[in-house]
């Protein structure tokens, strides 16, 4: 954690850079799983989308409410 912090203080472009590129990769890989989960039952090509953002949204809800 102090590694992030040091970087974000010196150099917040790579930073972000970097974040960025975490989100993306995460993002695509719980995509992969949720796509291989939903494979077998003939779903519509976006049902792995929307199961993974609906679990973010419900995610981000049970923080919003923890609070």
């Amino acid at each position: 954690m102090d590694y992030l912090k040091r970087l974000q203080d010196e150099r917040p472009v790579l930073f972000w850079v970097v974040l960025l590129a975490g989100f993306y990769f995460a993002f695509q890989v719980l995509l992969l799983v949720a796509s291989l989960l939903l494979g077998g039952f003939s779903l519509p090509a976006w049902a792995p989308l929307a199961l993974v953002l609906g679990g973010l949204v419900l995610v981000a809800r049970r923080q919003q409410g923890s609070r």
